[in-house]
């Protein structure tokens, strides 16, 4: 297995396992997991034919998670239904429904709590935490990596501009 790099969380060093995931390559595919009548199944197939952007986080029910998933949600309803978008995390799809719901937030959430797929075949698997790290992930209507940052401190924001100007590329 490839190893992704280090980061940092509040300043002590981390190692991300999984595939290092280069942009302009194909996604593996996955199979998150959402709440909306029990629980369903979100794949790589059922975002493809629109870019989308995939909003990563360790946790909804922390500060910076919460403040990224409500930017983005912000700058997302401009774009209609001209690109999908899903915040994924390690959180369990009822307690996602929640902070959605308690939060007015429009965009999907699915969860990586299963299988762990996801995190180790992006590269996001904060190895000593076995938590997602803070990313953000744009792919093209293919399937293609487009854009990919992996916020090196944890505790702080991703370049919110960037990747939406990436995504507003492609729509």
């Amino acid at each position: 297995m490839g190893r992704s790099g280090v980061i940092t969380f509040k300043g002590n060093p981390m190692t991300l396992q999984g595939e290092d995931l280069a942009v302009g390559a194909a996604a593996p595919d996955f199979a998150l997991h959402y709440a909306e009548a029990g629980i369903q199944t979100l794949t790589l197939a059922d975002l493809k034919g629109k870019p989308t952007l995939i909003n990563v986080v360790p946790s909804l029910d922390t500060p910076v998670c919460a403040v990224q998933t409500k930017t983005f949600n912000q700058e997302l309803a401009a774009l209609g239904d001209k690109a999908n978008s899903v915040t994924v995390s390690r959180d369990l799809p009822f307690a996602q429904a929640r902070f959605c719901g308690a939060e007015e937030i429009q965009m999907r959430t699915a969860s990586d709590y299963q299988t762990h797929e996801f995190g180790e075949a992006y590269g996001l698997t904060i190895e000593e935490l076995k938590l997602l790290t803070r990313a953000v992930i744009v792919l093209d209507s293919d399937g293609n990596v487009a854009y990919k940052e992996i916020v090196s401190e944890v505790t702080d924001e991703p370049d919110y501009s960037s990747a939406m100007a990436s995504l507003r590329m492609l729509v």
